[in-house]
């Protein structure tokens, strides 16, 4: 997962995201053509298309702020550097503006052909559209995001195994599992997980069939070795 906290000068942004996802040797954002099959979703739900393995994005506005960057501005250079995903994370910002920000950043992704997430607002990720939702350990558990959003797909975040197994027990659409390194993009990081750590969990998200996420401190530097993990089952898109 890349991580708008790290500092990049806006013009050069898609080059070094594209040079991170080269030495990971993770694919492009291309949707890859064949079904998932045997995913457990809410009735009424369809089954999505798989997306290739490859660089989860994140946005963080708050980050951006700390150095005048326009997060719509910032969102249309990572989308050229064609990452899988792209999250808008914006937990200090007022509910109307979110949504706004969601709906212009998710016509930005749509046009790029990439899912955008909306991190923790189940409501306005259904207002604006988005085609993920993701959740920490204190927001709403998967299975009411389910109740209230069906059409929504859920990504939750983990930081220890323990969470990671309730979290595959409630079949996620995905889970994110760190932070691997350290990480400055929180006031009060949970242990790091380190990349064994990562390789522990990453055994058991295959096993459970549902892709993982690596989060925290991953850069371009060290990029190559997490990217040198086995694969795992991929991103469902809309």
């Amino acid at each position: 997962m890349w991580h708008s906290g790290r500092t990049w000068p806006i013009d050069t942004l898609p080059a070094a995201l594209y040079s991170a996802r080269q030495m990971s040797g993770l694919s492009s954002s291309r949707v890859v053509q064949r079904e998932l099959e045997g995913s457990d979703r809410p009735r009424g739900a369809q089954t999505r298309p798989a997306l290739a393995r490859g660089l989860y994005a994140i946005v963080d506005v708050a980050s951006l702020a700390t150095r005048g960057l326009d997060p719509l501005r910032f969102t249309r250079a990572v989308a050229a550097a064609g990452p899988v995903a792209l999250q808008i994370r914006a937990k200090e910002v007022e509910a109307r503006e979110l949504l706004l920000l969601l709906r212009e950043a998710g016509s930005i992704c749509r046009a790029a052909g990439i899912p955008i997430v909306a991190n923790d607002r189940v409501d306005l990720a259904v207002l604006a559209g988005c085609a993920y939702v993701h959740v920490g350990q204190t927001d709403l558990p998967v299975d009411r995001v389910r109740r209230v959003a069906p059409g929504l797909l859920v990504g939750v975040s983990t930081h220890g195994l323990e969470q990671l197994e309730r979290a595959l027990a409630s079949q996620p659409d995905y889970v994110a599992y760190g932070p691997v390194f350290p990480t400055t993009s929180k006031a009060d990081p949970d242990p790091c997980v380190g990349l064994d750590g990562l390789r522990t969990a990453a055994a058991r998200a295959r096993e459970a069939g549902i892709p993982l996420v690596a989060i925290g401190g991953v850069t371009q530097g060290c990029a190559a070795e997490v990217g040198a993990l086995p694969p795992l089952p991929t991103l469902r898109f809309l």
